[in-house]
Formats: C-alpha cells, structure tokens, sequence
C-alpha cells in the first residue's frame, strides 16, 4: 500500500469528533469556571475585602481547587467531558503545573516535583513574561515620544 492510498484509508476510517457538541460543552463549562470565579469574588467582597483583593484571592482559590481536584482525581475526568471550558482559564493552568508534579513525586521533592512542575507551564510563563517586557518598552517608548 502507497502513502496516499494509507492516508486515503486512515481518513476514512478516523472517528469524527462532535465539533459542535465539543463546543457547546466548553462554552458551558468555561462560563460556569467564570460564574464561579465571580461567585468568589463576590463572596469575598461581601466579607469586607476591597475590590481588587477580593479578585485576586477568587483567582486564588480557583488554582487551589483545581490544583485539589487534579490531585484527587476529578479535575481530568471533568476536562474529558467539559474540554477546554476548563483548560483555557485560570484552572487549566493550575493542572498543568498539578499534574507533572503528582506524577514526578516518586522521584523525591526536588529532582522530582520541583523539576517537573512548570515543565509543561514553564515556556507559558517565560514567553508570557518576555512578551510583558517587550510590550512594556513599546508602551514606554509611545509615552516618551508623545509627550
């Protein structure tokens, strides 16, 4: 069998995903992680924090749980279902540096757990973080030449 003729025959074998069902799920899934968040927010807020603080520790908590979650268990059943409603936010982003730690702990803390841990999320935060300067000295150099 010729390359073509194998590609021809794996295409028509392939299963199809429910592109449409697929994304109905994430857009769910994905607004209930934010009305959750926003919950929390809120929730703080009503406790007395200020605005700013109540946000960022609703962020916090959101990592705490899915951290939690993947630990236990639950977080990868609930991605197969949901997909990226819950991988694209904040909560997909606690997984990928939950996961690699869980599996790399039989190899102790350090050459394990705190080797591992941003080998997924490593690259995210260092371009994420080259990106912010780049656009810091732009933004820097527009405020000096406007004025």
């Amino acid at each position: 069998m010729d390359k073509n003729a194998f590609v021809k025959y794996a295409t028509g074998r392939e299963k199809r995903s429910p592109s449409l069902k697929n994304s109905i799920l994430a857009f769910i899934s994905g607004g209930l992680v934010c009305l959750a968040g926003q919950g929390l927010a809120d929730l703080y807020k009503m406790a007395g924090m200020a605005e700013k603080s109540s946000a960022t520790l609703a962020s916090v908590t959101l990592v705490f749980l899915a951290g939690l979650f993947t630990g236990i268990g639950c977080f990868d059943k609930a991605a197969k279902i949901c997909g990226a409603g819950l991988l694209v936010p904040i909560t997909g982003f606690s997984n990928a540096v939950t996961s690699p730690a869980i599996d790399a702990k039989s190899e102790g803390f350090i050459m394990g757990v705190g080797a591992e841990m941003f080998k997924i999320a490593g690259p995210v935060v260092v371009y994420g973080n080259l990106v912010a300067v780049v656009y810091g000295i732009i933004y820097y150099i527009s405020l000096c030449i406007a004025g």
